[in-house]
């Protein structure tokens, strides 16, 4: 067996992060600098390694984020949609809409799938509500050194969604209408930072997709900014290591999605630099599935939805899977606005999102899949080896179940080498949770030849890969934020 690896080129070493590199060109007229700050990635890897932060201790992490939901005034009540302020549902579409047109309507989406990526299975064609929600959010960490260490700032917001209304978020999560105060509320606090940045403090700045099976191509700019300035520090924020937060990401609903999918953003150093896929196959294979797609998504009227049907409370399925729509009222002191209505997503029951993996030639590899869900912006991108509902599929015979699900759930404890219950994105899904695992494959005969679909790819590429938008899902995005949490368990701790 070879891994294979292509040596990168030779490149001068980059200075501190933040400071300009002076290559001047003849003449003066121009300042050359290293394509890739190798700084930075020793500077995140020491934050990594760091358990010990500047301003508060890992241990009272948990204790501080109680102590913020007792001084909050929090409640979710769940209501009837003739009961919601400020929506309606659209007399022409039956689309639930905002009065002022703004953050985002629930309205209908038809999907067909044509043949599977290889012709070896039926068209599929399915309909169902879906999020739209054109505009871009915000998802902005921002970082400081102290004592030499890199820290992010994290903030203990509420969400109406999540079981436990409030968890670590990044330092700004706001919807383009939250920030233009279309809801009327106070202004979204430090998000002046991400707003043109200085471009020699821009650590991670991506578009990434959200949950294809519930958004319809909804995108959000994943950031983390590094600032030298003073700042001012709200009492529902507090500056942690990522060594810290690898910890609190083994504890179940601590970090939120929005959190997990900037942190896996983060430039990684690949000390081994090999893989059994050169980085040229990984993409050609993807490339290859995702011209083997046919999907065709077109949006329609809410009303118009087939096999969902509408009630005083929920718009659910025929047969009560997949998920239902909701309303809920909100209170929320440290929201830009404290009180307000709105409808939420309600999955049915608990997801299990796995990565199988297992060592090759000593180098750690994930079994990724290649998924088409129909909100994708561009048909595909790389999954967990298992994105399911268990009970989704409780009706289907064992040959059209999830491929590895059984493998996954009667995995013994001595091969689960990761598990935590996390929370999806709680401003638009209420009680979205799911089993999030990293299960060692051992003997399993998926082997080094996976069956179509599936590919053998390191964490470090992934973690490559999230540097562009629209290749790595969000779910996958958490596993790799997982992973790197893993990863730094295993490093010298300071």
């Amino acid at each position: 067996m070879t891994l294979r690896h292509s040596p990168p080129p030779a490149e001068p070493d980059a200075p501190p992060h933040g400071t300009s590199p002076v290559a001047v060109l003849e003449g003066g007229a121009a300042t050359l600098r290293p394509r890739h700050h190798r700084e930075l990635a020793a500077r995140l890897a020491l934050s990594a390694a760091t358990t010990e932060g500047a301003h508060m201790r890992t241990e009272d992490v948990q204790p501080w984020l109680e102590e913020r939901r007792a001084a909050g005034d929090f409640h979710v009540d769940r209501i009837a949609f003739d009961e919601l302020d400020q929506w309606r549902f659209e007399e022409t579409t039956g689309n639930v809409v905002h009065r002022s047109g703004r953050f985002f309507t629930v309205e209908g989406m038809d999907v067909v799938e044509r043949d599977g990526p290889y012709g070896d299975g039926p068209s599929r064609r399915w309909q169902q509500p879906v999020i739209r929600q054109p505009e871009v959010g915000i998802l902005g960490i921002l970082a400081k050194e102290f004592d030499g260490v890199l820290h992010f700032l994290m903030q203990a917001k509420m969400e109406p969604g999540n079981p436990n209304v409030l968890q670590l978020s990044p330092t700004v999560q706001a919807t383009r209408s939250n920030y233009t105060r279309a809801h009327r509320g106070t202004d979204v606090k430090l998000i002046d930072h991400f707003f043109q940045p200085d471009p020699d403090r821009v650590v991670v700045d991506v578009l990434q997709s959200e949950q294809g099976s519930w958004f319809y191509r909804k995108t959000n700019r994943n950031m983390c900014v590094e600032t030298v300035e003073e700042v001012e520090v709200p009492e529902d924020y507090c500056w942690l290591t990522l060594g810290q937060i690898a910890d609190l990401l083994h504890a179940d609903e601590t970090v939120n999605m929005n959190a997990r999918t900037v942190l896996s953003c983060l430039p990684t150093e690949d000390p081994d630099g090999r893989a059994l896929h050169s980085d040229t196959q990984l993409l050609s294979w993807f490339t290859g599935e995702r011209s083997r797609h046919d999907i065709q998504v077109r949006r329609l009227p809410l009303a118009s939805v087939e096999g969902w049907k509408q009630g005083a409370e929920t718009i659910e399925h025929e047969e009560g899977r997949y998920f239902r729509v909701v309303a809920v009222a909100v209170r929320g002191s440290n929201r830009e606005r404290v009180s307000w209505t709105q409808p939420l997503i309600e999955p049915v029951g608990l997801g299990v999102t796995a990565f199988l993996t297992r060592e090759i030639a000593g180098v750690r590899h994930v079994l990724v899949r290649a998924v088409a869900e129909g909100g994708f912006l561009d048909t595909v991108e790389f999954a967990p080896t298992v994105q399911a509902t268990p009970g989704n599929h409780a009706h289907l015979p064992a040959a059209d179940q999830p491929l590895f699900l059984d493998h996954v759930l009667d995995a013994p404890d001595s091969r689960v080498l990761y598990r935590a219950v996390h929370s999806e994105e709680g401003g638009r899904f209420l009680n979205a949770r799911s089993r999030y695992l990293v299960v060692d494959a051992g003997e399993h005969p998926a082997a080094l030849d996976p069956p179509p679909g599936f590919l053998w790819a390191t964490p470090a590429q992934l973690s490559t890969l999230t540097g562009h938008g629209h290749y790595v899902n969000v779910e996958a995005r958490t596993l790799l934020a997982c992973l790197h949490a893993m990863a730094a368990g295993t490093r010298g701790r300071k």
